[in-house]
């Protein structure tokens, strides 16, 4: 959200240099480089079946090279998450305080979940897994948690109440639930447009009459 993290840019240039990649290999060397061969290795021969060994090899580093970017092969799938959350929570900070905040709010998840256009088949692909392997789902859980985190805290200090209250709370995740059902709608029709979905699903959450498209 991206319920997946942002594509990291230019993040660890140069890593593993000088390790043994197999025969004429060329080395991967960014972060964004690793997550594209473990994605196209995960849509050939799935999650479950694709070991950290697989990825390395493919990428032409070796498995400790693999652990200087990801603590496991879920955090493959999930993108630069960490740097995402900080950006979304900074946009949501740094809104008007004039501005209602729900508009705020929306605002900032239709930015969060903004792709360049080059990027929108890998984050296809991404959040095929995210939505759909059991495997991830345990994990989805965790992420999704600090990602409503963000939101009932943002509500909380808007309206004057604590973030485990009731409102904050449902917030939270009726907000989740918006943009999960939006990403479900834009991998079921290829085509359409995320940021259009995602304002509209949190224009009706907000009580507004809006047909999309």
């Amino acid at each position: 959200m991206d319920i997946a993290g942002r594509a990291p840019k230019g993040e660890g240039t140069g890593a593993g240099r000088g390790e043994n990649r197999g025969a004429g290999r060329p080395p991967v060397t960014t972060r964004l480089d690793i997550e594209r061969v473990a994605l196209a290795l995960f849509a050939d021969r799935g999650f479950d079946e694709t070991t950290v060994e697989d990825i390395a090899a493919a990428a032409g580093i070796s498995r400790r090279t693999f652990f200087r970017y990801f603590a496991a092969k879920n955090d493959v799938v999930w993108g630069d998450f960490d740097d995402g959350l900080r950006h979304f929570a900074d946009s949501l900070d740094a809104a008007d305080p004039a501005q209602p905040w729900r508009d705020a709010l929306r605002v900032a998840v239709v930015d969060f979940n903004s792709l360049d256009p080059e990027l929108v088949p890998l984050h296809r692909d991404r959040m095929e897994l995210i939505l759909h392997v059991p495997a991830l789902q345990a994990y989805a859980t965790l992420m999704y948690a600090r990602w409503r985190e963000v939101v009932t805290r943002f509500v909380a200090a808007r309206t004057g109440a604590k973030p485990d209250d009731l409102h904050p709370r449902l917030v939270g995740h009726t907000t989740l639930a918006a943009a999960v059902a939006a990403y479900e709608q834009w991998l079921a029709e290829p085509g359409t447009d995320l940021g259009a979905l995602l304002d509209a699903s949190m224009r009706w959450l907000a009580g507004e009459d809006r047909t999309y498209g």
